[in-house]
């Protein structure tokens, strides 16, 4: 598939594309498919075999079976012949001599380790040094536009399977920052004494040691570029072997506003007191930086903001991150634990994207489901005008509070934001029988399955359904079309580009009879 100019293109030519140029496979359950300390014993010792790549797993991986143009004499025994191997770092078409990490009695895994011909003319090389060790992304080797409309493309066979269902238009991908994007994060901290240094980052591929880096290209630069500069402070602090964790968040860099200046925050896990020794060397690390510092002992209350400067405010446990969506003339407050987008260039289109297609007029009223901190309340609230309204519903008291909040500071006062555990049916409160012409929900990865029980008594027209799960999506697509609505439009876009993440949206509309 190649990327579409338009804003839309048949279902019918994107499925067309994708079957033409690869089979999708369904990849092994990663829980239940590691390999025992034996298994990764002999596979370790074991030479690497030759493949053929056929095909792709919804992950991104190529896919190969024993006995595909190889036999016995280049270890194709036969009674293999047919078995599924499932290979990172290869494409399909290409020819991949692989290490096998894992043996199961139906699959088998492993890395490819070099490509001896017919090289994927969408093979790339990585632009990060520690791609393949660091389990922080998967597909670097791939171009990017490659890795969004195979996303797309798994999108649309998760649809046909499991709702059989074909969108009346695809929606371009949407497309943003694809490296440097990532905004929040955790990395682990440990300090090897051997070495006499820190390690600080992701974990290694298929394990739970850290991988030893000292660049990322994924996290925002701020960060990204700084890992080793914070290994190298990991490494001189007294309780340099207590540290577990940074929890990282970023923002907009906005000086007018309180802490606007000051826009990453880092949330240092210790698992002991830090001497005063150790405190200062952070100040004096974050200070440098205009970086929020936060120390946490214990779990989410412990947190604490250090004080780097006078006009830092210890009055309340957080200080302040902003995000903006300018299309709508929007400034977001969020604290440093809140759930936010991590790509803020994609998150600003995807918010357009949804506003668009729910196509609101002035005075209609609109609900949005899994609202947290507003950040697809406020758009639509500008849209339907003082005349219409915005009802948001949201699991997180905080969350509830935070969205209420924002819609004050940016002079909003046609939206009400209500706490409400959503995967019960909520529809006999006052805020759900008010009537609602438009509906957008996002929910978590696991999708609105309770939701879509009782869905239908909200009698929205239209609905957004914006989803980080392609297989909870489909899954609830189906309920939504036998509950009389149509799909009208499905698309992705690369919030998570080099990852096997995808974020996807799509929009029903109610049939009139």
């Amino acid at each position: 598939m190649q990327p579409t100019d338009s804003k839309t293109s048949t279902a019918t030519d994107t499925m067309s594309q994708a079957n033409d140029t690869q089979t999708i496979t369904i990849p092994p359950n990663k829980k239940k498919s590691k390999p025992s300390s034996k298994t990764r014993r002999r596979l370790k010792e074991a030479e690497p075999l030759p493949f053929n790549i056929d095909g792709l797993s919804h992950d991104g991986r190529g896919v190969a079976v024993y006995g595909n143009g190889f036999d016995e004499k280049e270890g194709h025994v036969a009674d293999k012949h047919g078995k599924k191997v499932f290979v990172s770092f290869a494409l399909p078409g290409e020819s991949a001599l692989v290490k096998l990490t894992n043996s199961r009695a139906s699959f088998e895994e492993g890395d490819a380790i070099d490509i001896t011909s017919n090289p994927n003319p969408e093979r790339a090389v990585p632009p990060c040094p520690h791609f393949g060790v660091c389990g922080g992304c998967s597909l670097q080797h791939w171009q990017p536009d490659g890795q969004i409309n195979f996303k797309q493309s798994v999108l649309a066979e998760m649809l046909i399977h499991q709702a059989n269902a074909e969108p009346d238009n695809w929606l371009a991908p949407i497309v943003g920052d694809r490296l440097g994007y990532r905004t929040k994060a955790r990395l682990g901290v440990r300090y090897v004494a051997k070495k006499e240094t820190a390690l600080v980052g992701f974990r290694e591929r298929s394990s739970n040691f850290l991988a030893e880096l000292n660049e990322c290209h994924i996290l925002d630069p701020r960060i990204g570029f700084e890992i080793e500069n914070l290994k190298a402070l990991m490494s001189t602090l007294e309780s340099r072997d207590k540290i577990a964790q940074l929890e990282l968040a970023m923002g907009e860099y906005l000086p007018e506003l309180p802490d606007g200046d000051q826009p990453v925050a880092l949330i240092v896990r210790h698992l002991a007191p830090l001497s005063d020794s150790d405190i200062e060397k952070l100040k004096a690390f974050f200070a440098a930086r205009h970086w929020q510092l936060y120390l946490q002992s214990k779990g989410a209350d412990s947190i604490q903001r250090v004080a780097l400067t006078d006009k830092d405010d210890l009055s309340q446990q957080f200080g302040r991150l902003y995000y903006q969506l300018p299309e709508y003339d929007l400034t977001f407050e969020f604290i440093p634990t809140d759930f936010t987008q991590v790509n803020l260039s994609v998150n600003r289109q995807m918010t357009k994207l949804a506003c668009d297609l729910l196509d609101l007029k002035a005075g209609e009223r609109v609900l949005d489901l899994f609202s947290g901190l507003g950040n697809f309340s406020l758009p639509l609230a500008r849209l339907v005008g003082e005349t219409g309204a915005v009802v948001g519903v949201e699991g997180s008291d905080a969350m509830t509070a935070r969205s209420a909040d924002n819609a004050r500071r940016n002079g909003i006062h046609n939206t009400k934001f209500y706490n409400q555990d959503l995967t019960h049916d909520c529809t006999d409160k006052p805020w759900a029988n008010e009537g609602f012409d438009a509906l957008l929900i996002d929910p978590p990865r696991s999708g609105a399955w309770e939701i879509m029980q009782y869905l239908p008594k909200f009698n929205a027209e239209r609905i957004v359904y914006v989803s980080c799960n392609p297989a909870t999506l489909a899954r609830d697509t189906k309920a939504l079309l036998e509950q009389g609505y149509r799909l009208t439009h499905a698309g992705v876009m690369d919030m998570f580009c080099h990852t096997g993440h995808v974020e996807s949206i799509a929009r029903f509309e109610k049939i009139t009879t």
